[in-house]
């Protein structure tokens, strides 16, 4: 397959979809601006579950799930697997969603139950006597997010993609036709005879030699820097940064994965002890200079959580900060915002956790556009994550990903 792809930025989406890209025949180059890992990926939690209610959402995790085991094997990353708890509180609304959700799910193949408060006591060291009811996914585990990242950019890297670190890159545009304005946006072509444009293109390091290179399709996966780098090419998204915080705790925990609905606070065990994070910070964040540091509140919050839920200490070793992107539907942004060129952001904290999935998709549409398949890059595209479903000027609020009301 003579094609050439470039993917923009080297995170778990980015390096899996180029190693996808490349093992489909592509030649393919990678920009990443610093290094492998280096944004929000390297600062992710690794909660890994398909216990989705929706039939896209789970249909995009079981595969990423799937995916996940495999290429832990192959690839040689260490997969854990271990229930994921979500846990309600009594006096929340969200207690009533509850039986619905598990029957949704179930109704997707996916190996989830309602248990008992008092039950769930006996099957796990939590505590849950303030609990109204709890679900329990079984087919849920953990990686370490960086690791992944690093062994599938060596994965990419075997199967020829040329990884280049330490590269910034502009979106010069998919080219000009006669009836309009040079770098200007051009829409994606609803019918399958216009799919044949002039190639988009990268201006590779814009502040410095600005050598431009053309591609016949360009995947952009640069998380909160998305927007920033479309908008470059006059391409608005509506997705918006926000900052979310998570910490290391020395000391054994040998409980399950844990969502606390009700106190918005996610614990896992990890090779220091115990991770936990506490969701969302609801106000947009600048991705470019967002404090990356944990704060005082935070660990305070988390350290009392944790101790009401696990009876368990919190000594932090470590607590830091990352970005998340959201969008006005709680749905990723996922397709063409122009053609040949492929977006991926917007997963309101579910990014690493479907990046396999995604991946695999964002490679199929990359190819379909660059070879014409107008059949392909129909099958390829999901419809309800369609990145144009919005004018991009939408002003929204920013909720939190992981709430039971959202799944």
């Amino acid at each position: 397959m003579d094609i050439d792809v470039a993917v923009v930025g080297g995170g778990a989406v980015g390096v899996t979809t180029a190693g996808d890209l490349a093992e489909r025949g592509a030649n393919v180059t990678l920009f990443e601006r610093d290094a492998v890992a280096s944004g929000s990926s390297g600062r992710a939690a690794g909660v890994l579950y398909d216990a989705y209610a929706d039939a896209v959402d789970a249909e995009i995790a079981g595969r990423s799930m799937e995916r996940f085991r495999r290429l832990a094997d192959e690839a040689g990353f260490e997969f854990t697997q271990c229930p994921y708890v979500i846990a309600v509180q009594e006096g929340d609304d969200g207690a009533d969603a509850i039986p619905e959700m598990v029957e949704r799910m179930r109704a997707h193949g996916e190996d989830v139950t309602q248990v008992d408060p008092v039950e769930l006591g006996k099957r796990f060291p939590l505590e849950t006597d303030d609990l109204a009811t709890a679900a329990v996914a079984t087919g849920a585990g953990y990686v370490d997010p960086a690791e992944y990242t690093a062994a599938m950019a060596k994965r990419a890297r075997a199967a020829g993609v040329t990884v280049r670190e330490g590269t910034p890159v502009a979106l010069a545009g998919p080219g000009d036709s006669e009836d309009r304005e040079p770098g200007a946006t051009v829409p994606t072509p609803d019918a399958p005879d216009v799919l044949a444009t002039d190639p988009p293109a990268l201006v590779v390091d814009p502040d410095g030699d600005a050598t431009r290179r053309e591609f016949d399709a360009v995947v952009v996966a640069t998380g909160a820097h998305t927007p920033s780098l479309l908008a470059d090419a006059g391409v608005s998204l509506a997705t918006v940064p926000y900052r979310v915080q998570a910490l290391t705790s020395r000391g054994a925990f040998e409980g399950p994965m844990t969502y606390d609905a009700s106190a918005g606070v996610y614990l896992r065990p990890h090779p220091t002890g115990l991770l936990a994070g506490d969701g969302t910070e609801p106000v947009p964040a600048d991705p470019e200079t967002y404090d990356r540091e944990g704060d005082d509140w935070f660990v305070e919050n988390v350290r009392e959580a944790v101790r009401q839920r696990a009876d368990y200490e919190v000594d932090p070793e470590r607590a830091w900060a990352g970005l998340c992107t959201a969008t006005p539907d709680g749905d990723p942004l996922l397709g063409e915002v122009a053609p040949g060129v492929v977006v991926a952001t917007g997963w309101q904290g579910h990014g690493f956790m479907r990046a396999p999935g995604h991946a695999e998709r964002l490679a199929e549409q990359a190819i379909a556009r660059a070879t014409g398949d107008a059949e392909q890059l129909a099958a390829a595209t999901i419809d309800a994550f369609d990145p144009t479903r919005f004018d991009g000027d939408e002003e929204f609020e920013i909720v939190e990903g992981m709430d039971v009301e959202n799944r």
